[in-house]
This record gives structure tokens, sequence and C-alpha cells, in this order.
């Protein structure tokens, strides 16, 4: 879903650019020499003559208040679509919850301006298509680095074209689709500003990113409580004492 591209999007084009040794492989980017320079372009061109500007002045201009009420928004008209993919991945539940929200925030919320739900117990269930094809099974396929949208995997790019044709977003002009991928790509980058050090920091920001995305994409597979990998207990005992 454009939420997540724009999230990581902006984890991409904050990092500082660094040279990373050729002879690394990473089987899930089989593509590392197409991504890269990519990657830079985001960086050196997008963010640093527009996104981080305009963020920067968006965040010393906005109030908090109306901040929030514009993330609060952007994210009820998504929430039709957590609730279908919610069902397609056999989760009643959170479909359930996803309805209800979009429901209470739509008219007691003023259009999803306020966030009531939440305050009724009824928190933000997450789900997109890319998670949903990752339940039935399906790979992540290659890592891929979009100009202008930043990272994604081939499942999770399939998923967000699906996603963007569903209610109701397929349901705006295209004025208003457009105001609300510039909301949200905005909100995105201005919520990283006080992270920017970190990512500076890391000796090769292209792998800090990619492994952020990848453990993001596994946290949500499994909604907030993937699977564990216990250390084998059994050991050869004649190995031991022969040590």
């Amino acid at each position: 879903m454009l939420k997540h591209s724009f999230t990581f999007l902006c984890l991409l084009i904050l990092a500082g650019c660094a040279q990373v040794p050729q002879s690394k492989v990473d089987d899930r980017d089989p593509l590392q020499s197409i991504n890269r320079p990519l990657y830079d372009f985001n960086m050196d061109v997008l963010d640093a003559y527009l996104l981080r500007p305009v963020a920067v002045g968006y965040v010393e201009v906005t109030p908090v208040p109306v901040r929030n009420g514009i993330v609060n928004f952007t994210g009820n008209i998504t929430a039709p679509v957590d609730m279908i993919n919610a069902g397609l991945q056999g989760k009643p539940g959170n479909a359930s919850v996803s309805l209800a929200r979009f429901l209470v925030n739509s008219t007691v919320g003023l259009f999803g301006i306020f966030d009531v739900a939440s305050s009724l117990g009824l928190e933000i269930v997450d789900e997109d298509f890319g998670q949903t094809l990752g339940v039935w099974g399906v790979g992540d396929g290659a890592y891929l680095m979009l100009p202008g949208m930043g990272p994604t995997t081939a499942r999770n790019l399939t998923g967000d074209v699906v996603d963007n044709f569903v209610l109701p977003e397929v349901a705006l002009t295209t004025p208003q689709t457009i105001l609300v991928f510039v909301l949200k790509a905005v909100e995105a980058r201005a919520s990283l500003i006080p992270q920017e050090g970190l990512l500076n920091d890391s000796l090769d920001p292209y792998l800090f990113v990619k492994d952020i995305y990848f453990q993001r994409q596994i946290y949500e597979l499994y909604d907030g409580n993937p699977p564990i990998k216990e250390e084998p207990t059994d050991f050869d005992e004649d190995f031991l004492e022969s040590l």
C-alpha cells in the first residue's frame, strides 16, 4: 500500500551515499547494480532539493494538531482497503475493526480528521495486498528500488497496484488522489527528520535501509509477532567428550 511506500521512500532518501563491497552477495537483491544508482538519485536529487526542504517548511508552519488531523484523515481513507485485505487473509476480527474504524471516524470523527475510534479501543489494523499475497504463500521476489517511490519488492509492488484500485481510493478524483499522495509523502518525510542522524551515521545506508525494509515486512506479515527461530538444543555428547 502507498502508505508503506511513503515511509520507506523517506528512509531511502534520508541516507547518505556510501560504497559497498561489491563482493557481498544478497540473494534478496539480485538487481543491486541497478538499485544503487536509483537509490543515489532519490537521495542526491529528490530529497536534497525537493522533499526535505518541503518537509522542513511543513513542520515549521503546521501546528501539531493540524498535522495529526492530516495523518488521521489520510489513514481513514485507506481503512476500507485494510478491511478488504484482512478478509482476504482470513482475519474477520481485523476486518470488522477496520470497518468500524472507518464508520466511526468518518462520522463522529468528521471525515476522519479526528481518530475517535482509537479512543473507543478500535486500534489501527494495517493490512495491504502485499501482506495478503504473503499470507497466501507468495514469496517476496526481487528487492526493487523505484525512482521517487523507494524500496519495495516484486510482491509488494504488485500489492500496491492492487490496493490503489480498491475503493474508496478509486472513488477519488485525480486532484484528490494527488493531494492525498502529497500529504502522505510530506508527513512521512517530516516524521523522519529526528532520525536523520541514525541513518547518516550508518556504515552503509543502502544496506541499512534494505534490512529495515525486510524486517518491517516480516513484522507486518505476522501482525507484530514474527516467529522466533530457536537455536538447536541437541548436542553430540560424544563430540563434546572428545574436546
